[in-house]
């Protein structure tokens, strides 16, 4: 126990470690959850109308331009554009001797979703009066689309050309904006970049949200396109409402979508302002846990003091990739608010980002905070200074129009001044036409290009937040995404940080189907989509060495697949072998029964004198002796790695030899009924025993045979054959018989010898003849024809290396057979009762047979 606690307490201090590593990195910071502003984080409507002056004048910061109700993300926007417009007056490079001043006016709208619009005072709209006021040469809007849409047509009739500042927004008129242009680039990147984060993280099934209007259905259908080319799925599309009316009937339907899904994770694009909010607020209270996958302008925080997009699991966040502004922070710090205004907002802004917090309770204002209470809160981790999407695109903004005046004056285009001399005033229709193809660097090193025709691959930022405290959240960068770069290429993502951050890929398997594992092949039912399917065994000898294949791959011919059918192993070459058990016992028994029958010629040539071996014929015996030496080893070409000749031999010596030993025991058993006949009176066949004709048997009938073996060679001989499919896992080298109608033919001739040399000796076993031989010939054939006649089922429902063993099997029991019966009665006698192997023995027997005849 000891031990394991020890190995935890450095475990989490090594965790601290890396936090406290991290937070020193600029890509990860805290994110504070500010639970006292009703508003939340929310960034107001703004407008910025900018004005010249001569020499160098500085703006005013913060003085009669904010009421109460500005949030301290709005004063964040603020302060980006008097940072531009600060370096741009102080740069003798751009607009030398002329000063960019900004009148700036927030929350002009009282209820942008239901597209009213209130005006607090008609002040506001830039140059709409006809006498004589300033003259303003453009505005700057943002960061709500919907400003942008109602100011639109009266700034056109008041001749102020307009910077959308905002989030991109999809125009689906172009004639009725002709004088509005976006700093924000398309999102053409986007639903590629969330698509290859998808297959980063092998999520192949998720969710999508998306606002009912041209912008998320434009999305949506990008997003469709890229998903099919990566095999990624939706699980659900949930379009929000703007209608209040229809919004309330289907709040139900969106959590039913999302709940009842099985996708852990959920793209989320289109407009914030749409009832997005609510929608997500009230799914907090019903703990709805998935991975939302969003962009920055969900990086909000919701009137109830949380994250907009709150998980157990965390949030997944794309913002536009930018440089950071240097000296951002250092301009902020100068034009402390507490110097400017009593305003709390701007004291919270300016303490969130140089103290990690709120000021304390007890403070009203930064000035009258007690000198013990600030330094307690001194030592607080600061928080990374990062910009918003809508603060970089204001900072461009602004020098865009600089960049714009300073071509104009390049070009010596006609400039008025004020009856005071210091108001410069020029038309904006005509900045209006070097605006829109003004191309330049900003001081960070970021190109700026706001030509509408002209579409650029977007880069982003990948961010990860995640609760971490009550009051606090941790942002932090994990990767990235370019469009710039060939595919496979475009995502980065940082290991180490997402495996710091949370080890998403085995938290969340957001799939329809469980993948396939190796071996199986995925079959896609009919009407789903190609993300569900089942998973199915390869069919035999075919294999899938991958996750998810959707077909196997045939094994070649000389390979096999194994049991788990993931890979294809090489056969193994199998035979009779010598080296095998089976064929040493096959082989020693031929050798045995070789030198058995030797050993019988031996005691026979030896005896050659007595009666036993002179009676049925002495040269007979030889002959089928000899044969049968030959039948035993036979089998031996059986046996071994069979080649053409081997196969050949095996074939015709079995043909030939057996056709001579049948053929012997016929010729015997005709020599038995012959010698019983001629004893008979008035018999005249006599003339044939004595001129040898049985004898020509042999000779006849072998040549028969052989004359049959040279057609089965000349039409279609035995060859080496390979059996790549009867045994699995094996390729049985076998001789295939060649024409199977002549192999049958030769195999009947011999039966139809043998049958002949059964009858024949059936009918004689009953002759009174003295060492009468025809029983010992009638067993041999009941043998040789039960062991051939077993043989013709048992060879043909048998495969491969079985039917050689069944063939070798069989020439050695048949030949067994025939000397056994035979023979071993003979041997018998003359071994073991050499009295009955006697001249005087034979006589009294030959007595006795002619008495009892």
């Amino acid at each position: 126990m000891a031990k394991m606690f020890s190995l935890t307490v450095v475990f989490l201090v090594l965790k601290l470690s890396f936090l406290f590593y991290c937070l020193s990195d600029p890509r990860c910071f805290w994110r504070i959850k500010d639970k006292e502003n009703y508003l939340g984080d929310k960034e107001d409507d703004c407008l910025f109308s900018i004005y010249t002056r001569n020499g160098y004048v500085k703006n005013d910061y913060f003085s009669g331009n904010l009421d109460k109700q500005v949030t301290p993300k709005t004063i964040h926007l603020i302060s980006s554009v008097y940072f531009a417009i600060e370096e741009i007056n102080r740069n003798i490079h751009i607009l030398p001797n002329i000063s960019l001043l900004v009148k700036t006016e927030c929350n002009l709208m009282l209820d942008h979703v239901e597209g009213g619009l209130y005006l607090k005072r008609n002040k506001i709209i830039p140059n709409y009066y006809c006498k004589n006021q300033r003259r303003y040469l453009i505005a700057l809007t943002g960061p709500l689309w919907m400003t942008s849409y109602k100011f639109g047509p009266i700034l056109y009739f008041s001749r102020t050309p307009e910077i959308y500042c905002g989030y991109f927004h999809f125009i689906s008129d172009q004639e009725q904006f002709p004088h509005l242009y976006q700093m924000t680039p398309k999102d053409t990147s986007l639903p590629l970049a969330m698509v290859s984060l998808a297959v980063h993280f092998r999520w192949n099934w998720v969710g999508v949200i998306i606002t009912d209007d041209d912008h998320g259905i434009q999305f949506l259908s990008e997003l469709r396109a890229v998903m099919e080319r990566n095999t990624v799925c939706l699980a659900f599309v949930t379009m929000i409402t703007y209608n209040r009316i229809l919004y309330l009937k289907m709040i139900h339907t969106y959590y039913h979508q999302i709940i009842m899904s099985t996708a852990k994770v959920v793209f989320i694009y289109g407009d914030k302002e749409s009832p997005v909010q609510f929608n997500f607020i009230l799914w907090k209270f019903k703990n709805i846990q998935r991975l939302w996958v969003s962009v920055s302008q969900f990086d909000m925080i919701t009137m109830i003091g949380e994250f907009m997009l709150n998980s157990l699991y965390g949030t997944l966040i794309f913002s536009h990739q930018h440089s950071e502004m240097s000296g951002f922070k250092q301009f902020v710090q100068t034009v402390c608010p507490s110097n400017y205004s009593n305003d709390i907002s701007l004291a919270k802004l300016w303490w969130t980002y140089f103290k990690c917090s709120l000021p304390p309770p007890n403070c009203k204002t930064l000035k009258n905070c007690p000198t013990k209470t600030l330094f307690e809160w001194f030592f607080v981790p600061p928080l990374g200074m990062a910009m918003s999407e809508t603060c970089v695109n204001l900072y461009n903004a602004v020098y865009a129009v600089a960049h714009s005046l300073h071509e104009m004056l390049l070009q010596h285009v006609d400039s008025c001044s004020g009856n005071d001399g210091k108001v410069l005033e020029f038309d904006s229709w005509k900045m209006f036409s070097f605006l829109k193809t003004i191309q330049f660097v900003y001081p960070a090193g970021g190109l700026v290009n706001i030509n509408r025709n002209k579409t650029l691959d977007t880069e982003y930022d990948i961010f990860y937040i995640i609760d971490i405290l009550k009051q606090y959240g941790l942002k932090m960068k994990i990767g990235s995404f370019s469009g710039h770069f060939p595919n496979g290429q475009q995502l980065f993502m940082s290991d180490e940080m997402v495996e710091w951050a949370t080890d998403i890929k085995k938290m969340l398997p957001s799939i329809c189907s469980m993948p396939c594992r190796p071996g199986l092949i995925k079959y896609v039912m009919e009407g789903k989509p190609v993300c569900c399917f089942d998973c199915y065994p390869c069919p035999e000898n075919e294999v899938s060495n991958m996750t998810d294949m959707d077909q196997c791959v045939k094994c070649p011919e000389d390979e096999y697949a194994n049991t788990d059918q993931t890979n294809c192993l090489k056969k193994v070459v199998t035979f009779l072998d010598y080296e095998q058990p089976l064929g040493m016992a096959l082989a020693g028994l031929a050798l045995c029964f070789s030198a058995l029958t030797v050993i019988v010629l031996c005691f026979f040539l030896k005896h050659r004198d007595t009666p036993i071996v002179k009676a049925n014929n002495e040269t007979l015996s030889y002959v089928l002796l000899i044969s049968l030496i030959f039948c035993f080893m036979c089998s031996l070409l059986y046996i071994g790695y069979p080649n053409m000749a081997s196969c050949i031999l095996q074939q015709t010596t079995f043909a030939i030899v057996f056709t001579v030993a049948v053929s012997s025991v016929l010729a015997k058993t005709i020599i038995v009924v012959l010698a019983f006949k001629i004893t008979v009176p008035g018999r005249r066949l006599r003339w044939l025993l004595i001129s040898g004709a049985p004898k020509y048997i042999i000779p006849i009938c072998t040549m028969i045979q052989m004359i049959l073996c040279g057609i089965w060679l000349g039409i279609s001989p035995p060859f080496v054959d390979a059996d790549l499919y009867m045994v699995h896992g094996h390729i049985i080298i076998v001789c295939n018989k060649g024409s199977v109608i002549t192999f049958y033919c030769v195999l009947g001739y011999m039966g139809f010898l043998a049958l002949g040399s059964f009858t024949v000796a059936f009918l004689a076993r009953n002759l009174p003849d003295t060492f009468n031989e025809a029983k010992l010939l009638t067993f041999s054939m009941l043998v040789f024809c039960s062991v051939w006649i077993t043989f013709l089922p048992v060879f043909h429902s048998t495969k491969g290396k079985a039917m050689v063993v069944v063939e070798v099997f069989c020439i050695l029991a048949s030949s067994a057979g025939m000397l056994l019966c035979i023979f071993v009665p003979k041997c018998y006698i003359i071994l073991l009762r050499p009295q009955m192997n006697s001249i005087h023995e034979f006589r009294k027997m030959h007595a006795k047979s002619i008495n009892i005849n």
